[in-house]
């Protein structure tokens, strides 16, 4: 990884936007600071489309789409994405009702089966938000220890759903979509992105191991500096490096993309 200030001027001033991460990225140990609120409209009125990736629920995205100033919310790890269109907010995800109800039914056996095997291990504070997975509390209220994690990801595989694990939750689910083929599909469907031009002119940052299809997929691709402590389940690390964890690390290429497009 390089400093962020290594990133050329020119590198970044050819960007339509940023994807960006929520928890531990754009939040600081779940809060949202002015700082980084403020970065947002920054980079909006410097004409950059944003929409943030990230693990929480398509219940949080309504309202983060309804509220922020970005241009969409792929939430849930990939599956579902949700934007604004005038006053109204719209949820896009490519899995009809009785399929998402089946779904939820197999979801609601790996809980009965993780209770059992793993009873000391708590679903999430807005796993009620979610439509496309479930998930688990292993380091934003409970810290579980990682022999006990690797037994809740033993029975998630053994039922056959894909998991991933953030900063904050491991997730189970029957989606096929990651971060990365979520966000691009997303953009294909909303602004007519061709993919492989989405790949080179939009940035990714990020923190944690369910980041890593994007840190993978993306040309131009940033860490914030607590990044570092995830580096051992990251296939393909971040290009760049911020020299501030989380919110003040995502400050910090905020105040940069806006400097590189002034000039």
């Amino acid at each position: 990884m390089r400093p962020l200030a290594a990133m050329p001027r020119e590198e970044a001033a050819r960007l339509t936007g940023l994807l960006f991460d929520l928890d531990d990225t754009l939040l600081s140990h779940g809060h949202l600071e002015e700082a980084t609120y403020a970065s947002l409209f920054a980079m909006k009125r410097a004409g950059m489309r944003l929409v943030a990736v990230t693990g929480r629920p398509s219940g949080w995205g309504e309202v983060i789409a309804r509220q922020w100033p970005i241009d969409g919310v792929v939430t849930e790890n990939g599956p579902v994405c949700v934007y604004r269109e005038g006053q109204h907010v719209v949820r896009d995800e490519h899995c009809d009702a009785d399929e998402r109800r089946a779904r939820r039914i197999r979801l609601g056996r790996i809980v009965e089966a993780v209770r059992t095997r793993v009873p000391e291990a708590r679903l999430t504070d807005d796993v009620d938000a979610r439509v496309s997975d479930v998930t688990w509390d292993v380091g934003e209220r409970v810290r579980l220890p990682d022999d006990r994690i690797a037994e809740i990801t033993a029975e998630i595989v053994a039922h056959g759903a894909r998991t991933t694990r953030s900063s904050v939750h491991i997730h189970a689910t029957f989606d096929v979509e990651d971060k990365a083929s979520g966000v691009v599909g997303y953009l294909a469907r909303r602004f007519g992105e061709d993919a492989g031009r989405a790949l080179q002119r939009y940035a990714f940052v990020g923190d944690s191991g369910n980041d890593a299809p994007c840190f993978a997929a993306f040309r131009t691709t940033i860490g914030v500096a607590n990044v570092r402590t995830s580096l051992p389940r990251l296939a393909v690390p971040p290009r760049y490096v911020t020299t501030e964890e989380r919110g003040k690390g995502f400050v910090e290429l905020a105040t940069a993309l806006v400097a590189a497009r002034s000039t």
